[in-house]
């Protein structure tokens, strides 16, 4: 993987702490809304080994050297908004529960009030909402919140709101039937947390 942006970082951290949050970091911006022509040409320059996150990376590179803002934008309105509802909803509560706003959104927000980590005001979703929950996680590696960052506190956020649903949800936006560009996404998000999953089951 190739940076697509800086992170500015409260404490030192070490490079693999780095590309973690990067990848959190891009995830969250592609769930949180349709990516600019900036991002996309950005992203039109990520490398990729042989290994499934290097492949789908490779992939999303392709497609968005040549995917426009207007076409991204109408996919990410037909996959995650449209008429009524999107065809995934990517929030916790939905995926563990079948309803909005229930538990997993309380027992989150008691977190981040735990933590003292407040959600910007632009922010219009539920918490629970994928994109949010990732960049989150990117706060949390790269110690912008006031609460304790080190993995043992990492490993404690993604095991009680990530690690119940994230790879389900990118399995489904990988298959998502109005997916073309966003299928790569579904494949590199479902690739990376499974990777995390298994790192933090080894702490």
């Amino acid at each position: 993987m190739t940076n697509t942006a800086e992170i500015q970082c409260p404490r030192s951290i070490t490079d693999e702490e780095r590309a973690r949050a990067q990848m959190y970091q891009l995830l969250g911006a592609l769930l949180s809304g349709p990516p600019s022509s900036e991002l996309l040409q950005g992203l039109a320059s990520l490398k990729g080994d042989n290994t499934a996150m290097g492949s789908a990376s490779r992939a999303l590179a392709a497609l968005a050297e040549r995917t426009s803002p207007a076409d991204v934008n109408r996919e990410y309105n037909n996959l995650f908004i449209g008429v009524g509802r999107g065809e995934l909803l990517p929030f916790a509560s939905y995926y563990l529960t079948g309803f909005l706003n229930e538990k997993p959104l309380a027992v989150l927000r008691g977190d981040l009030t735990a933590r003292g980590i407040k959600v910007s005001d632009d922010v219009k979703e539920p918490e629970d909402h994928m994109g949010t929950l990732c960049e989150i996680m990117a706060g949390i590696i790269t110690g912008e919140f006031e609460c304790d960052s080190d993995l043992s506190s990492q490993k404690a956020f993604f095991d009680a709101h990530l690690a119940k649903w994230a790879a389900l949800f990118f399995t489904d936006l990988e298959r998502a039937q109005t997916a073309v560009f966003y299928a790569p996404v579904g494949s590199l998000g479902r690739a990376f947390m499974e990777v995390e999953a298994e790192a933090f089951a080894l702490q």
